[in-house]
């Protein structure tokens, strides 16, 4: 129990100090955007892009994995439609309750694993993230046209995965693995060092973007989607990964992925696309918090 506690505690730490660095006004409003901006768009994807090319893991055998990480978040969307009748929310509400359930903090995730799991579970993760990422995009904009009177348009669907940088870097490093030559070493060191920067400043730009005055209009919403997603969710794949007979450390990297509070990139969707917003930003800091308690607890059931 303590060294699960000991590996994941730093990760909380820089949530908190990047919540009091903005709160105290130490790193303004305009720090935080532009932080979080280079984490997406530039840091996270060399991460992913080193861990995937450099990989030693036989990309062509992981197809239980691929199959387990399609059905995870399958398996979110089934339970929030299953709870629809029984949370009563009306349309705008509902798409975010739903996001709640759904989407999971990359940056959390993958800084979790990297500290509480052996090495190969950072590359494990970059194979699940290209893959589940797509799926998610692709069911929250579905919810959103249907509980908002909109039309589901393909194109809509394909531009949002397109535009994802994190898809690309993962495509993109799947492709460098592939490649019958390698890439000069001193491409490595700079990648490598910019995926360096990735967990520690995203982690201080999550916590950044937590909103605690929000949780002041939360209601019986943030308890439902927080219990499905942060502990409900979690005993499902948990059971769906011994089903499929899954190695102990894609099983410990799926859960562990499975019970990531939601990405706070579910807040602009709402925003974009009819949600209710402001609900979002109560159930994002919401299960942020909550999850500090949670996740320790699933980690200690699957490591």
């Amino acid at each position: 129990m303590y060294a699960v506690f000991a590996a994941i505690f730093p990760v909380f730490i820089l949530l908190v100090l990047g919540n009091l660095a903005r709160r105290s006004g130490f790193l303004d409003e305009n720090f935080w955007l532009q932080a979080e901006k280079a984490t997406y768009f530039i840091l996270f994807p060399a991460l992913l892009v080193e861990r995937l090319a450099q990989a030693e893991v036989d990309l062509a055998a992981a197809g239980w994995l691929i199959l387990a990480a399609l059905l995870v978040p399958l398996t979110a969307a089934a339970v929030c439609l299953l709870l629809a009748p029984v949370v009563r929310l009306n349309g705008p509400d509902f798409t975010s309750f739903f996001q709640g359930g759904i989407r999971f903090n990359t940056y959390i995730g993958l800084a979790i694993v990297a500290v509480a799991l052996p090495s190969p579970a950072l590359t494990l993760a970059a194979i699940i993230i290209s893959v589940m990422i797509p799926l998610v995009n692709v069911l929250c904009i579905a919810v959103f046209a249907h509980y908002t009177h909109g039309q589901v348009r393909p194109a809509v669907i394909l531009l949002s995965i397109v535009r994802n940088p994190l898809i690309m870097a993962s495509l993109t490093g799947i492709a460098l693995n592939l490649l019958p030559f390698e890439l000069p070493e001193v491409v490595w060191s700079a990648v490598g060092k910019l995926g360096q920067m990735a967990l520690p400043l995203g982690l201080l730009a999550v916590g950044a973007g937590l909103r605690l005055k929000a949780l002041r209009a939360s209601g019986v919403s943030l308890l439902w989607v927080s219990g499905v997603k942060l502990l409900l969710l979690p005993a499902l794949v948990f059971v769906l990964c011994g089903w499929l007979q899954m190695e102990p450390l894609e099983r410990a990297v799926l859960v562990t992925f499975a019970a990531l509070p939601t990405a706070s990139s579910a807040y602009i969707l709402a925003r974009q696309l009819g949600g209710n917003a402001t609900m979002m930003a109560v159930l994002i800091t919401g299960e942020t918090l909550f999850s500090m308690l949670t996740l320790p607890l699933v980690l200690l059931a699957v490591i």
